[in-house]
């Protein structure tokens, strides 16, 4: 038989998710220092837009359910306190506090990632191309599946947050957003236990996505589902 009358493989659709997308129970998140002093020199995003985005993700993860790591550099001595929009939707939480840049090298944030067990880090925070770099790689470098949540992490400059994201991603990492996160994590409209839940996040920090929800729900009583 000739390779032209070779029969071809066809691939079947199925009505299912794919395993390259996140659920609230695959994967960890790791917040990264969120903090006064690291904030004050990003300026690779609005700092307004880093707060809603960061809370976006902080409340997606905590109204999921998703296993959670806050963790700071310095709080006390230099760094300041972690945004309480991150904070917040975490009551009683510990931070876990490092002096080392790379979370990944701090031994209790990982024996908390060890606790957790879950194969795939999901990290967000300051700076990209120093706090967010070094964990991406060497979590990547061990095994893990790495996730990046680009529009919630920031740097001294968008040559530097750019370049930071280009470096992860030719490693291996994938970046998604904020909302991206929230949504796929929701994933289906009929999915009712957390549908006020989702669209009520959106509809206060979904920036425009959340305006749209807020006009259809009040003018003609919208519903996805």
């Amino acid at each position: 038989m000739t390779n032209a009358n070779a029969a071809i493989a066809r691939p079947v659709a199925v009505a299912k998710p794919g395993a390259r997308l996140l659920n609230p129970h695959d994967h960890t998140l790791i917040m990264i220092d969120f903090q006064s002093q690291m904030a004050f020199a990003t300026h690779s995003i609005d700092p307004v837009q880093l707060r809603s985005n960061a809370a976006l993700v902080a409340s997606a993860a905590a109204g999921f359910g998703a296993s959670t790591i806050l963790t700071t550099v310095a709080e006390k001595s230099f760094s300041g306190p972690m945004f309480e929009e991150v904070t917040g939707p975490f009551p009683g939480q510990a931070l876990l506090d490092r002096t080392s840049m790379n979370t990944w090298e701090d031994p209790a944030v990982i024996n908390k990632v060890n606790e957790i067990g879950k194969p795939r880090i999901v990290l967000a925070g300051l700076w990209t191309s120093v706090c967010i770099v070094g964990p991406a790689l060497s979590a990547l470098d061990q095994g893990f599946e790495v996730f990046v949540i680009a529009d919630a992490c920031g740097d001294i400059s968008t040559e530097a947050h750019n370049r930071a994201m280009e470096r992860m991603v030719q490693a291996g990492a994938q970046p998604i957003t904020s909302l991206q996160y929230l949504l796929e994590m929701q994933r289906d409209w009929a999915r009712t236990e957390t549908y006020d839940m989702t669209t009520g996040i959106a509809r206060k920090l979904g920036g425009g996505y959340g305006i749209g929800i807020t006009y259809a729900k009040t003018m003609f009583g919208a519903h996805e589902g």
